[in-house]
């Protein structure tokens, strides 16, 4: 059973033609006419009453649509995976463009687990017809500029698959989540000693192939169905379209942990202590069996060949597609894996911009650098949108700004892996971030196509807000991004961050630190993910032409970094979380409906946690009001004690011992899915207690959930205490 899951409740979570090149030099004249008056206004009106707000105006004038191209071509001439000499280029070009800016910079290597193809194989073979062997390769088309740089991809392939060999029938699994393996089980079929073939769609591969064991699979297949990423049939895909092409394969990593494997809940410091490769590989975060991710051409024919009894409506493909069958058989598919997981050199890469007044006070901005292939989309247009970013905080250093408190570029190394690179530092300086993060604002894909999508932790949703209302809309001049994103929803909403998507996780779910996320476009379900096809040209073509969104990605960035940096109160408002706890609270009352169980507990914290919330807004209004008229100086403790309760307050929500299970998830409030890493799961605890009393149904489980529920209580009540600052 899945966790409970808030979003049915609060609905949270996660083609243009390229412009004429006369339009395109109109627009970067424009640009830098308005970044000159701007410039022109500043110097000569001198600074206003509130420099903050001179300084955000500067900084949303100076967006470069063609800075953001030139880095973003640059990043991605070659495919560079996380672990060789391909990215460790991407680390000093990125280096170099922060050392440029005169911010001190420097690389923090990292010795990890990773994993790399040595040799894989896959054929089909049925009754009265030839054994076919696949390619396993992704095509590139007629003059592609990329097609010479393509052949230094690293083959497709799963990272930490099981090495082996497997001769055996083939089964259709649908999505490969736990109630598509319960379904075939129901129709009889029968997956043990199976090779599973299963859609990407819902959940992600680390967890389809974990499923896929679970049900006694001997390996397992994924693919890109068209339903999903081939688009309308008869469309055509790219580099006609923005679809991907049919020998297109979806890469990943099938590792369900987070960080080093060899370093389980402490930082891969130089001299640690680590577990052997042997034991790594052997946990249950592993995958335990042979693997690979294959083309929609590739299991198009394999379905045709399947037998059995006709898959249900909804596990049908697209118009034009193959019926698909259950299986088992008669198809027999031949799957050799054999990966080498080796210890390799990651690097990580830091740019800092001093605070003047708290500058043992941190605002982090992240991204990731290494892709599986080239990476335009993911990651490097939040690359390109933060070196972007980074050269606008250059020339506002120019114009005498000096943020108020410290500001931190991270570029990091090894995400697609499983968050490894932020998740070894965040380990390594979990003290110090604990005591001195203000928050941490994240960008892996910063453009996928147009619309934005935002997550925070709710205290930033306020902020979020205000920002998006000042920058316009990269596709309506007319209309701020905020106006953009109401009108795109009946009911537009803000996600959160309990996922494992990303490199928020060790900052939210392991230290509790405030954060946000942001995309323009439909997130990790782009058609080309972590395909070959993920390149400079469909990011032009496709996802960005004129590479407005970029700098309209780079300004929300870039304010809510301002704002945190130099305001004298940081911008956070607990109001936000209050609803949301008690939205939550009444699914898992409803959940518990008829059970000795009680949620009073929960909200009475809530309650306690709404008081201090409203109590420190009054008091941060007072004391705005003292600045305002000069009764209180700018660097009085009582702003900065405010500030600390309102950063530790997040902090509150963490547990020492984790979730059950999940020890390296501390974060009580939202969670990582225990079915699919990529989704949230509010009180990830209770949910997971429901599910198993809900199995079980005995008294001790019914139990196990009313103490997962004082445990959220208890933690919400001390946020409360850590906001009001009182002790008892």
């Amino acid at each position: 059973m899945s966790r409970l899951d808030a979003a049915s409740l609060l609905s949270l979570s996660p083609p243009p033609t390229k412009p004429h090149r006369r339009r395109r030099l109109l627009s970067s004249m424009l640009a830098i006419v308005g970044g000159a008056v701007a410039l022109f206004l500043f110097v000569v009106l001198g600074s206003p009453s509130n420099p903050s707000t001179n300084y955000a105006s500067l900084l949303l004038s100076l967006g470069s649509n063609d800075t953001a191209a030139t880095h973003l071509r640059a990043l991605t001439l070659h495919p560079h995976v996380a672990g060789t000499k391909a990215n460790s280029l991407t680390a000093a070009y990125v280096l170099d463009a922060l050392s440029s800016l005169s911010f001190p910079a420097h690389i923090t290597p990292y010795s990890v687990l990773l994993s790399y193809p040595v040799h894989r194989s896959l054929s089909l073979s049925a009754p009265g017809r030839a054994t076919k062997s696949f390619s396993l390769s992704q095509e590139t088309y007629p003059d592609d500029p990329y097609a010479s740089a393509a052949a230094e991809a690293i083959p497709t392939f799963f990272a930490y698959s099981a090495s082996g060999s497997v001769s055996a029938e083939a089964v259709y699994a649908n999505y490969g989540r736990e109630e598509d393996f319960a379904y075939l089980a129901s129709a009889g079929v029968d997956v043990a000693g199976k090779v599973a073939l299963a859609r990407y769609g819902r959940i992600h591969c680390e967890d389809i192939v974990h499923n896929a064991r679970a049900a006694g699979a001997a390996a397992a297949l994924v693919y890109t169905d068209p339903l999903e990423y081939g688009g309308p049939p008869g469309e055509g895909s790219f580099p006609d379209t923005r679809w991907l092409p049919p020998t297109g394969v979806q890469v990943g990593s099938l590792f369900r942990g987070v960080g080093d494997p060899t370093t389980p809940m402490w930082a891969s410091s130089e001299g640690c202590e680590r577990v052997s490769v042997e034991d790594a590989m052997a946990t249950d975060d592993m995958p335990g069996i042979p693997a690979l991710p294959v083309s929609a051409q590739d299991a198009a024919e394999i379905q045709r060949v399947l037998g059995g009894a006709v898959a249900p409506a909804d596990w049908q493909g697209r118009d034009g597609s193959p019926v698909y069958r259950l299986g088992p058989g008669p198809a027999v598919l031949n799957l050799t894996y054999q990966g080498n997981d080796t210890m390799a050199t990651i690097e990580n890469v830091f740019a800092v911009i001093e605070g003047s007044e708290e500058p043992d006070r941190y605002v982090i901005l992240g991204n990731h650098r290494d892709a599986w292939t080239f990476g335009a989309a993911d990651p490097n247009s939040g690359t390109a949108a933060m070196i972007e970013l980074a050269q606008r905080f250059s020339v506002l250093q120019k114009h005498g700004w000096r943020p108020r408190r410290t500001i931190i570029f991270c570029s990091w190394d090894a995400e697609e892996y499983g968050l490894t690179g932020s998740t070894e530092w965040v380990e390594e300086n979990r003290e110090m971030l604990s005591t001195r993060a203000v928050a941490y604002l994240n960008v892996d894909v910063s453009v996928v196509g147009q619309g934005l999508l935002p997550s925070t932790t709710p205290q930033l949703d306020e902020l979020l807000l205000e920002t998006i209302k000042l920058v316009q809309d990269p596709d309506n001049s007319s209309q701020t991004v905020y106006d953009a994103w109401v009108k795109s929803s009946v009911s537009p909403t803000i996600g959160r961050l309990g996922n494992g998507g990303s490199d928020y996780a060790a900052f939210v779910q392991h230290v509790g630190i405030p954060s946000t996320n942001m995309a323009f476009g439909e997130g990790p379900g782009y058609p080309v993910y972590h395909s070959l096809y993920d390149d400079f040209v469909w990011m032009e073509k496709f996802a960005d032409p004129g590479f407005r969104r970029h700098v309209a990605a780079a300004s929300i960035w870039g304010i809510m970094a301002l704002r945190l940096a130099d305001e004298e109160i940081i911008p956070f408002n607990y109001m936000s979380y209050t609803t949301e706890l008690e939205a939550y609270t009444k699914v898992v009352e409803k959940a518990i409906k008829g059970t000795p169980v009680s949620c009073s507990p929960l909200y009475n914290s809530i309650k306690a946690l709404e008081r201090a919330a409203t109590s420190v807004d009054s008091e941060r209004k007072d004391i705005q009001r003292e600045l305002s008229s000069k009764q209180l100086s700018k660097d009085s403790i009582k702003i900065r004690g405010l500030n600390d309760r309102l950063m530790q307050a997040e902090r509150a929500f963490t547990n020492r011992e984790g979730i059950f299970k999940q020890e390296w998830y501390k974060h009580l409030i939202y969670g990582p899915s225990e079915q699919n890493d990529w989704d949230t799961a509010s009180y990830p605890g209770i949910a997971d207690a429901i599910a198993t009393a809900r199995s079980t149904n005995t008294s001790a489980s019914w139990k196990l959930v009313q103490h997962e529920i004082h445990r959220v209580a208890r933690a919400v009540t001390q946020a409360s205490a850590v906001l009001s600052g009182n002790l008892t």
